[in-house]
């Protein structure tokens, strides 16, 4: 169960913590897999073909990572998104928090997964890389907080689904 505590020790590269600036805005939370996986690339790409829109929206994005931020930076660079905050959870004890599990062999292997792979591989010229950083097991997540409250969420059922990211953008726009 998340509380407001959780969100004050959560610290952003900036040191900010997700209760502060959800007080002052929207806050969605992005709980990426691996950055070798080709469906963390995936949730980058969505993100920052969206950053403007949920910008507008006065929402703050805040990605959240298994690696160093030195490292998450360089994969941010990649999508054009290395302005945005993000928080270092190499022992995942946010995604915990958050509910989010390790994946099953069918969650993390299925044939959903390959067929998804297949597709971004492509229709986006993206592959996964040799190295992993980050637990290979781990899901993902994304999160809509509002003032410490959780208003939206999408907690993934396998690697391969795809969030609606435009109902979240939706969401900010109503509340």
């Amino acid at each position: 169960m998340i509380n407001k505590q959780h969100l004050s020790v959560m610290k952003t590269n900036l040191g900010n913590s997700i209760s502060e600036l959800s007080s002052n805005s929207p806050v969605l939370l992005v709980f990426l897999r691996h950055f070798g996986c080709i469906f963390c690339k995936d949730s980058m790409y969505e993100i920052s073909k969206r950053k403007a829109l949920f910008t507008k929206q006065g929402v703050k994005i805040i990605m959240v990572h298994m690696a160093d931020h030195v490292t998450a930076i360089s994969y941010f660079k990649k999508f054009n998104i290395q302005d945005l905050e993000h928080v270092s959870d190499p022992e995942c004890k946010f995604y915990q928090i958050f509910g989010l599990i390790k994946g099953s062999f069918s969650q993390l292997f299925g044939l959903k997964t390959w067929v998804r792979g297949v597709e971004i591989a492509a229709t986006r010229q993206m592959l996964p890389d040799t190295k992993r950083i980050g637990d290979g097991l781990q899901m993902p997540g994304i999160f809509l907080i509002k003032d410490g409250e959780i208003i939206e969420s999408f907690i993934h059922n396998s690697v391969a689904d795809k969030p609606d990211y435009d109902n979240f953008l939706e969401v900010c726009h109503i509340g």
